[in-house]
C-alpha cells in the first residue's frame, strides 16, 4: 500500500489468508461476547471467535472476502461498515484490526460508528501504529501485479493510521475510554471501552 505522503506498507496478505497468530489469539481472550470483525477479510478472526464458542459475523465490503469467510465456517455480511448492521448498539465487542482503523479515511468517524454499534460497557480491539506517524489521514493505492510481473498503482481510496500516542484524544472524541494499549509480537493494540453515558459526538 501506498500513502499520497510517501509512507509505504506491504500487506500480509499471506497471514491473512492463514490460521489465526498468537496475537490475535491473545485479542480473541480478551472477548467475552458476540463479536462484530469489521473489514474481517478472509476471516481469521471471524473463524478463531466462532471456535471459542462466541458468536461472530464478519463484515467486509468485498464479495470475495466474504466467500472465503464463509467457506471456513465462519458467518459473514457484505456490507459498508457505515450501513445498517445487525444488532447495532447490542454487540459486546468490536474489532479492527489489520490496519482497519483505516477504513473511509477518519478514525474519529469510524469510532464513533464502533461506539454506535456497542452495547454499554462493550469494547473496541484496535490495531494501532507503533509510536511514531500520530494521526495520518490521506489517500492510499494499492500496487497492483501485472501479468508481466511488474507493478502499477490501482485508484485511490481515503485512508488512515492512528498511532499508540495519538489514540487517546480520537478515542475521547468518539466516545470511548482507554481502557489499555498493548503490545504482542512486535504489534501494538489498544481497548477502548464504550461510555455508557451518552452517545458518541464526533466533531
Amino acid at each position: 500500500m501506498h500513502g499520497d505522503n510517501g509512507w509505504r506498507s506491504r500487506l500480509p496478505v499471506r497471514r491473512w489468508h492463514g490460521h489465526a497468530e498468537p496475537a490475535v489469539a491473545a485479542l480473541v481472550a480478551r472477548c467475552t461476547g458476540p463479536t462484530l470483525d469489521l473489514g474481517c477479510g478472509p476471516g481469521r478472526l471471524t473463524l478463531a471467535l466462532t471456535r471459542a464458542g462466541l458468536t461472530a459475523v464478519g463484515v467486509d465490503i468485498s464479495a470475495q472476502a466474504v466467500r472465503l469467510t464463509r467457506a471456513r465456517g465462519a458467518i459473514a455480511l457484505q456490507r459498508d461498515v457505515f450501513a445498517p448492521l445487525p444488532a447495532e448498539g447490542r454487540w459486546a465487542h468490536v474489532l479492527l484490526i489489520d490496519g482497519n482503523i483505516g477504513i473511509g479515511g477518519d478514525p474519529l468517524t469510524l469510532l464513533a460508528r464502533c461506539h454506535d454499534l456497542l452495547r454499554p460497557g462493550g469494547t473496541v480491539l484496535v490495531e494501532l501504529e507503533a509510536p511514531g506517524p500520530g494521526l495520518w489521514r490521506g489517500q492510499a493505492h494499492l500496487a497492483l501485479q501485472s501479468a508481466g510481473g511488474g507493478s502499477r498503482l490501482g485508484p485511490p481510496f481515503r485512508w488512515a493510521r492512528l498511532d499508540t500516542m495519538a489514540v487517546a484524544g480520537v478515542a475521547s472524541a468518539a466516545g470511548l475510554t482507554i481502557c489499555e494499549v498493548f503490545r504482542r509480537d512486535h504489534r501494538w493494540f489498544g481497548e477502548l471501552a464504550a461510555d455508557s453515558s451518552g452517545a458518541a459526538n464526533p466533531t
